[in-house]
């Protein structure tokens, strides 16, 4: 009988412990469309930088995203017509790093159409500011053995 009572104490506890209230709140207010409006970068300069393994910065800027939160996937269009256009699939995850400074990791990783990884790589990024309105991330790099800072600010279309 103690070990069934040990076993449901357990359990509860292990159920109990779920995603923390301020990433559900953000996936609440990452959810639906953004348009991805300017990228720039910790330092000064010229330089020619692939996003997500994907394409260069001109080609994102002005590209169009929508975050479904309920299943963790979105949709990313490239509209720029210098570049390859079209829409890419990905899924994401958004963990809290540190409750007190409420700063997040934003994990994205490419996909198919079915939402499956060819190579199961992502990519990690920091997700440092959420509002109704705006949000931004910043991945750092390693650019000549110094941090390197790449800044990426989004508006929230009007649905």
């Amino acid at each position: 009988m103690k070990k069934l009572l040990m076993l449901t104490v357990l359990a509860c506890t292990l159920f109990s412990c779920g995603t923390p209230k301020t990433v559900i709140q953000s996936k609440k207010v990452i959810k639906g469309y953004w348009t991805l409006n300017e990228i720039s970068y910790s330092e000064k300069g010229t330089f020619h930088v692939i996003l997500l393994n994907d394409a260069p910065t001109v080609c994102f800027e002005g590209s169009t995203w929508r975050f479904i939160p309920n299943n963790n996937t979105g949709i990313y269009t490239i509209n720029n017509e210098d570049c390859v256009v079209g829409d890419r699939n990905f899924v994401f995850t958004i963990q809290e790093v540190d409750p007190t400074t409420g700063l997040y990791d934003f994990l994205l990783k490419p996909t198919d159409k079915k939402y499956k990884s060819a190579d199961d790589k992502g990519f990690r990024l920091n997700l440092t500011q959420l509002s109704e309105t705006n949000m931004q991330w910043e991945q750092t790099v390693i650019l000549e053995g110094k941090p390197f800072k790449i800044y990426m600010n989004f508006l929230k279309n009007n649905e």
